[in-house]
């Protein structure tokens, strides 16, 4: 049966939350911040070398961050040469096009060449981030810039022209290798993603044009001035993921902002016209992650104790080097078919294990403690049933068999910190005592609160925000609610809201425009 997935986007004033979906289960989520910039992979910086490690082969090069970040000398790219003199030329009264189709490419950088022969303390470079900030360590950079679209990858001073290996055809890479050569201008190169499989010229050559005019209009600011500098940021992180994951199967996006809708909308008709109309924008009054059980599943997905089936369970525990997962069978029967039991509830945590290193974006190395098996059949079993399992996750992977204890080693691509979301919390309104604020106390403050709004602001419509056990009271009872004494008394229109993320007496005022009026 074919899986149905939805792709949810929560944005609100602080951050945009992205929820990948499949057949209504949560798989990914994603975070991206509204204010400021965090150090994302994919952005582009001219940085400043700081300091060369020869011991390493490598250099610390400064480009805005508290740590430095590094970039070792396999990572300068075979064409370093010609991005070192397009920036070392590069002027506001310089013709840039002209700089960089001029630029002659070669000799390229020696496999065995050494750092220092290449870079000196103050130079400034155009690099990429590869793998964000994680704990001590800065950002890891390359200097062989490429831009990601959806179905081909652009190459800025780079000859080559290559097709995705998984494309079988050979008629189909001979066409789309010559369609791209004939519409690539001098110095640049390409790598023709799967995704173009079967794509007309005019959709590869829109989104060709589209990745040119994304690095040619860093170009300005490069001229402009040689000071560290962020050039270009990948697009936004929802259609960075829909660059990624967008395919035939996707069903729906829903987006509960304009103009995310409008963007990712726009993107998608360039880079799949067919699947446009998948982009809904969402109205309802109810948020959007509480309508589709985000919230609920986050809750009980991010935990250190998860739930799997009959009982069972995983315990999970991050630390600097690797994350362990163990595995708890609970309450398990003990009788002749306990072996049988035990590769069951294994295979029940398999699952859950592929999807939490996706739901968590767990990287580097992951042991995982399995129940005991006796049979050497069910754990080649268990082991295959893994790798299956992990064939759908896009981070380069690699799954080892049982050791004798009972023990499986993951290792998975970390290209940025893992996702941790405490689900437990000290009440913020009994401060750990256990007890809260009587009701009635409750309900005076917040009809204070609605006092002030009316008579002092003169605001005749509210939006109030709530817990549902404080909606509950506030609500019960027809003709004799709270909140309809509170309506008639200070003739204003309020519309309760009721969010489960809210702590137990949390409650926030807003106009009916979205503007929060508690400071």
């Amino acid at each position: 049966m074919e899986s149905v997935k939805d792709l949810i986007v929560d944005v609100n004033s602080t951050e945009v939350s992205i929820a990948l979906m499949e057949n209504h289960r949560l798989i990914e989520l994603n975070k991206e911040s509204s204010h400021g910039h965090s150090f994302s992979v994919g952005d582009v910086y001219l940085g400043k070398v700081k300091k060369i490690l020869p011991a390493l082969n490598a250099a610390f090069v400064d480009i805005g961050d508290e740590k430095e970040a590094f970039v070792h000398y396999l990572d300068l790219g075979l064409n370093f040469r010609a991005f070192d003199e397009f920036v070392k030329r590069l002027n506001p009264n310089a013709d840039a096009g002209g700089i960089f189709s001029g630029i002659k490419l070669g000799p390229i950088l020696e496999k065995e060449g050494r750092i220092e022969n290449v870079l000196v303390p103050g130079q400034m470079i155009v690099v990429q981030i590869v793998k964000e900030p994680i704990s001590t360590k800065g950002s890891r950079l390359t200097a062989e810039i490429s831009l990601a679209g959806r179905n081909i990858v652009l190459l800025p001073f780079a000859e080559r022209v290559s097709v995705s290996q998984k494309i079988s055809s050979k008629e189909e890479k001979r066409r789309l290798e010559a369609l791209v050569k004939n519409i690539l201008p001098r110095n640049y190169g390409a790598i023709i993603r799967t995704a173009a499989e079967g794509k007309n010229a005019a959709v590869l050559d829109a989104e060709l044009m589209s990745l040119i005019g994304k690095w040619e209009s860093s170009w300005e600011k490069l001229a402009k001035s040689k000071a560290v500098q962020l050039l270009f940021t990948e697009y936004s992180k929802t259609t960075t993921i829909l660059r990624d994951l967008l395919n035939d199967s996707f069903s729906n996006i829903y987006v509960n902002d304009e103009a995310v809708y409008e963007e990712a909308r726009k993107y998608i008709s360039l880079i799949s016209p067919e699947q446009e109309k998948i982009v809904r924008l969402y109205k309802d009054n109810t948020p959007i992650f509480d309508h589709f059980e985000v919230t609920r599943q986050i809750k009980s997905s991010f935990g250190k104790v998860v739930p799997i089936r009959q009982g069972a369970y995983l315990v999970i525990e991050h630390t600097e080097a690797l994350h362990v997962i163990d595995v708890n069978s609970g309450t398990r029967s003990k009788n002749k078919e306990q072996e049988q039991n035990t590769y069951d509830i294994n295979c029940y945590a398999a699952e859950e294990i592929a999807r939490q290193l996706r739901l968590r974006d767990m990287g580097g190395i992951v042991v995982v403690d399995f129940i005991d098996m006796e049979s050497n059949e069910h754990r080649n079993m268990l082991f295959k049933r893994m790798q299956e399992l992990m064939q759908t996750d896009r981070a380069k992977h690699n799954v080892l068999p049982l050791t004798k204890f009972g023990l499986m080693q993951i290792t998975r691509q970390r290209v940025r910190p893992a996702t941790e979301i405490n689900t437990t919390e000290v009440c913020p309104v009994c401060h750990g005592t256990g007890k809260i604020t009587s009701s009635v106390v409750i309900d005076e403050a917040i009809e204070r609160r609605l006092a002030y709004y009316a008579a002092e602001k003169n605001i005749r419509s509210f939006v109030l925000k709530v817990s549902p056990i404080l909606g509950s009271y506030l609500s019960r009872g027809v003709f004799s609610s709270i909140l309809g004494k509170w309506k008639s008394k200070y003739r204003c229109k309020i519309r309760l809201v009721e969010v489960t993320d809210f702590t137990v007496l949390q409650n926030e005022f807003f106009t009916e425009n979205g503007e929060k009026l508690d400071s």
